[in-house]
């Protein structure tokens, strides 16, 4: 860049591919938004509304959830706006302030499937103190905890970012993530280092403390009965598959810029909708049909509206 030019705005260069298509992307993305929001709010009413689904379990389903329409929705109005434009750009200070949301939120997440992973382990490993360890003030401490670590971590990894000189001033993407960190002329150590604790803190800590409740779970469900094992399954099946799809999601995230990854901008721009917009849907559809209870609540309230409507 050449000296005396003030650049102010960061240039999205992650919608080549689409610009040409760009109304048919925003009324599928759009389509795809609304419908994300629909489900997950309906199942977040369903469970602050049944006295049934009052139980630690389903609030943190509903945290999770909730966690998931904010992370969606941090990306998607800018996103849609961009896809019927003709300059994608967003202004330093956006830019920054998408990142943090982006980033606290993908770690609470992270935190919060570690949560559910702790209420599974106690209610099937130590039920008869279940109720005495999950407490509505235990249950507030871990929502608690949950969002704030990963906010002041995020908030921190932006202010840092927003310190550090820009050299080049086109993003490889289709919003502001850790693709940030390439546009700075150099990033110093402490920033990397700051960047690897804040990934143990929310990704990797809480990862190995799900497998290790897994291990514990499968243990005792495998010395128990029939039942027992059926209840587990039916309970920890559901997590289990969002925190996969959620980890690999992540990963290719964090590989990405780690690792120098050279990633055609198509399959990059894919795995990137994915995140943003795939993700909050699965984890609705998810906790939707295969928890038990969430399902047949929804069965009965879908039911006596059909007849509302049809009385």
């Amino acid at each position: 860049m050449d000296e005396g030019v003030n650049v102010t705005v960061i240039t999205l260069g992650g919608f080549t591919h689409v610009q040409q298509y760009g109304y048919i992307f925003f009324c599928l993305i759009l389509l795809m938004y609304l419908l994300m929001v629909f489900c997950n709010c309906s199942i977040i009413g369903l469970i602050l509304s049944q006295p049934n689904l009052q139980q630690p379990m389903y609030v943190l389903i509903a945290a999770l959830l909730i966690n998931s329409v904010l992370c969606s929705t941090a990306v998607h109005p800018k996103l849609l706006m961009d896809l019927v434009s003709e300059n994608q750009t967003a202004s330093p200070s956006f830019c920054h302030l998408q990142f943090f949301l982006y980033y606290w939120l993908a770690g609470a997440e992270f935190l919060l499937l570690a949560c559910m992973a702790f209420d599974r382990y106690v209610s099937i490993c130590q039920p008869l103190h279940y109720h005495r360890i999950m407490r509505n003030r235990t249950l507030g401490s871990l929502l608690l905890t949950s969002w704030l670590v990963p906010a002041c971590q995020a908030a921190a990894m932006a202010a840092l970012s927003s310190r550090l000189q820009l050299c080049r001033w086109t993003l490889d993407g289709i919003f502001c993530n850790n693709s940030l960190y390439k546009l700075h002329c150099a990033t110093p150590r402490a920033v990397s280092v700051y960047g690897v604790v804040a990934l143990m803190v929310s990704g990797i800590i809480p990862m190995f403390f799900i497998l290790f409740t897994y291990v514990k779970i499968i243990q005792v469900s495998y010395q128990s009965c029939k039942e027992v094992r059926t209840k587990s399954a039916q309970t920890c099946l559901p997590h289990l598959l969002v925190l996969i799809n959620f980890s690999l999601l992540s990963a290719y995230d964090i590989i990405i810029v780690r690792l120098n990854a050279r990633i055609p901008k198509a399959v990059h721009l894919f795995m990137t909708l994915q995140f943003v917009v795939y993700q909050p849907l699965f984890n609705a559809i998810i906790y939707g049909l295969k928890m038990r209870e969430i399902s047949s609540s929804l069965r009965k309230l879908f039911c006596s509206a059909r007849v509302r409507v049809g009385g």
